[in-house]
């Protein structure tokens, strides 16, 4: 047994040794690294944008924010305006015979612009849902007709849109950027000395920043308040005719136009050549709509055209009298409701007509446009009895409180006499 054991041992040592790793042969010895030979240089990518980049001032300006140009996000560059062969290096890149046009004067920025802006090819490429139609109707506004008579001060693509960079509309940085679109148009026609020549007024953006649509979209940020091209358009801009004022409120205001049409003013006003919504509203000062608008009296807009005791007097009269006596009515409800509601009680009732009344309030204030006393009338009456309903209702509340008050008056006397009973029965007996 011994000796099979150290032939076993013995064949495992062998075994071994046969097996062993056998040693990696190392890796041939790479050959000397032969001089590397320097790329050719590459031709600059745009031959405008680096040479202007390097002269400095005005010249170098337009490089300063290429990067934030809408069109060189696209893949635009120099040449798709300027012209000239941007892979050419140096001066010869603004060779003339090479399409270089250099700076585009104003009477040519509509058809450049509209060389790739008017095709709906190209801007299908990258936004199908621009319009097309831009230089189309820009010939048909004020600035158009004036350019092609010869007048370069007017606004033309570039004086709106900016150049070098031109921003998307939707960047907050773009003139055209709803919050900015007033400031930009005020440029020019808040400039008393630059619109002397066109006897236009300058008051404009000053009216319009303290109207309630300034209020709303430049403090407010509501994108859906109107700025200037709102009313007067954008690339067909052309100020709103006496005859189309009124469908120019009502992209907004509707409503209201709708009941003005069908009003006594309506025929009134186009007799007299008055531009309807603005008599009562102004144009780019409109305020908050008051109820003080309306009467026989000073400040009351009606007093522009009709006496105190004048048949249009006496219904302004009536009218505001009616408004009025619903604010008075919904103001007493309220007062009551709210006293129940702080004495613990549930007001939810109450509450529901009092909001129905509100309703008929703003109601009965778009019915001021029809000038129909029978329909502001209605709408007043009605609300002034969901008023009376929620007043009902909140005094019904405070008689709740009120009795439930004596009723523990009472309670707490019946205890006190029972107390005091049982006060005197235990010292009568302990006598």
């Amino acid at each position: 047994m011994r000796l099979f054991a150290r032939w076993a041992l013995l064949a495992l040592v062998v075994g071994l040794w046969v097996v062993r790793p056998q040693s990696i042969p190392a890796a041939p010895a790479a050959p000397p690294a032969s001089p590397v030979t320097p790329a050719p240089r590459a031709a600059p990518s745009d031959s405008c944008i680096d040479c202007h980049r390097n002269l400095g001032g005005r010249l170098a300006a337009p490089t300063l924010r290429i990067a934030d140009d809408i069109h060189v996000k696209r893949g635009f560059s120099c040449s798709a305006c300027h012209g000239g062969d941007p892979k050419a290096p140096g001066m010869e890149a603004m060779d003339p015979k090479k399409g270089f046009v250099g700076k585009p004067k104003p009477a040519q920025l509509p058809a450049l612009c509209g060389s790739c802006h008017s095709n709906p090819e190209v801007m299908r490429k990258f936004n199908p849902k621009i319009p097309t139609d831009e230089v189309a109707r820009f010939l048909t506004s004020v600035h158009g007709q004036k350019l092609a008579k010869g007048d370069t001060r007017v606004a033309t693509c570039i004086s709106c849109h900016g150049v070098h960079p031109i921003l998307a509309v939707s960047d907050s940085k773009s003139p055209v950027f709803p919050t900015n679109v007033p400031a930009t148009c005020a440029r020019c026609h808040a400039d008393a000395q630059y619109m002397k020549p066109y006897g236009i007024a300058t008051t404009q953006y000053a009216d319009y920043r303290a109207s309630i649509h300034a209020d709303a979209l430049l403090k407010r940020g509501s994108k859906q308040a109107p700025a200037c091209n709102d009313c007067h358009g954008n690339h067909g801009a052309v100020p709103p005719g006496v005859s189309s004022v009124a469908n120019v409120c009502a992209q907004c205001h509707s409503s209201q136009r709708d009941l003005f049409v069908r009003s006594p003013h309506k025929a009134a006003y186009q007799a007299m050549g008055l531009p309807q919504c603005t008599v009562c509203h102004s144009n780019h000062r409109i305020v908050q709509p008051s109820d003080a608008m309306v009467g026989a009296t000073a400040p009351a807009v009606c007093v522009q055209c009709h006496t105190e005791t004048s048949k249009g007097g006496t219904a302004a009269k009536t009218i505001r009298t009616a408004l009025e006596d619903l604010k008075s009515s919904m103001a007493s409800a309220s007062e009551v409701v709210a006293r129940a509601e702080n004495a613990g009680m549930d007001m939810t009732d109450a509450k529901l007509p009092l909001s129905d009344a509100q309703t008929q309030l703003i109601m009965a204030r778009n019915l001021v446009h029809s000038l129909s006393l029978r329909e502001v009338q209605t709408a007043a009456t009605e609300g002034v009895g969901l008023s009376q309903r929620a007043a009902d209702l909140g005094r019904a509340g405070l008689a709740e409180i009120d009795f439930r008050r004596r009723g523990l008056v009472l309670a707490l006397a019946v205890l006190f006499v029972l107390a005091l009973g049982l006060y005197l029965k235990v010292r009568s007996l302990s006598a």
